[in-house]
């Protein structure tokens, strides 16, 4: 089975060196290949782990005692992290919940919006009031936001 290759990197290949973008070194070195060091500019070499047997017996507990330290210090990372996802995820179920309730709400005052508008068409056909030749000129209405307000 042919393995997919990334549309980046075939286009990478066809290209010549010069042309080749910035970014497609740390390509290679993030799929494991070997990576070139440059010129002069060798990576002074690790030191090599001392076996067990050369520990003393004080090493090796403080190297155990580490290690346990390190233990319970990630699992406490990761149950912090756990519960920061919870609450996370608990809020956004709130959030969705007061979302949906807020749109039937806007759904609801459409459809009352709707309905008063046709009621308030109807009623100005058959008003008495500005059916009267002596109105030409438009009553000014009430502002209806205005009568809600504190004076």
């Amino acid at each position: 089975m042919r393995r997919k290759v990334p549309r980046w990197d075939r286009e990478r290949k066809h290209r010549p060196p010069s042309q080749t973008s910035h970014w497609s070194f740390s390509a290679r070195v993030l799929r494991g290949r070997p990576r070139d060091a440059p010129q002069g500019c060798a990576a002074p070499p690790r030191p090599q782990p001392v076996p067990a047997s050369l520990l003393s017996p004080e090493d090796d507990d403080r190297k155990v005692r580490r290690r346990e330290k390190n233990r319970v210090a990630a699992q406490r990372s990761r149950k912090k992290q756990t519960q920061k996802a919870d609450k996370l995820h608990e809020e956004y179920e709130c959030l969705e919940q007061e979302n949906t309730v807020l749109r039937r709400e806007i759904g609801k005052l459409t459809e009352e919006l709707k309905h008063l508008s046709e009621a308030l068409k109807e009623h100005e056909k058959v008003c008495p009031l500005l059916l009267c030749p002596m109105n030409f000129v438009p009553l000014p209405r009430p502002d209806p936001v205005a009568g809600c307000l504190p004076r």
